[in-house]
């Protein structure tokens, strides 16, 4: 049997570190929406007649406010593109390697089947009829 295309121990090593990634940046995206809407809140109102405190956003808050909307839609989008490709990743790994082992108990079956024996003038490994009625 040849040697192996793909190392399973090496793609489940890609995985697992490509899974922390995607941990660490799920974590970071935890952090940013607990983190900037406070900061929204203490940016100040930097608006005429605004007062501390009486819901008046200014324009940082609503600068940040964009920035959070748009952020959480993209960041959304990249944990399920990241998601979807390391479990097809996976997937791949286990469909290659479930092939391997299958073409090699088909290569161990086809090994151990019994020989067909065809001798040249052996009619296709049968004896051939003789003396039973006169023909031939």
């Amino acid at each position: 049997m040849t040697a192996w295309d793909i190392d399973p121990a090496g793609v489940r090593g890609v995985l697992e570190k490509a899974g922390g990634a995607a941990n660490g940046l799920a974590a970071a995206g935890s952090t940013v929406q607990e983190t900037l809407p406070e900061a929204a809140k203490h940016a100040g109102t930097a608006v005429e007649g605004g007062e501390k405190g009486d819901g008046t956003q200014g324009p940082v808050a609503t600068a940040l406010g964009a920035f959070i909307t748009q952020w959480q839609r993209d960041l959304q989008y990249i944990a399920r593109r990241a998601g979807k490709s390391l479990n097809g990743a996976a997937d791949a790994a286990v469909a290659y390697y479930q092939g391997d082992l299958q073409m090699a108990i088909d290569l161990q079956n086809k090994a151990l089947k019994e020989p067909h024996i065809d001798l040249p003038g052996g009619n296709g490994g049968h004896r051939p009829r003789t003396g039973t009625g006169g023909h031939g």
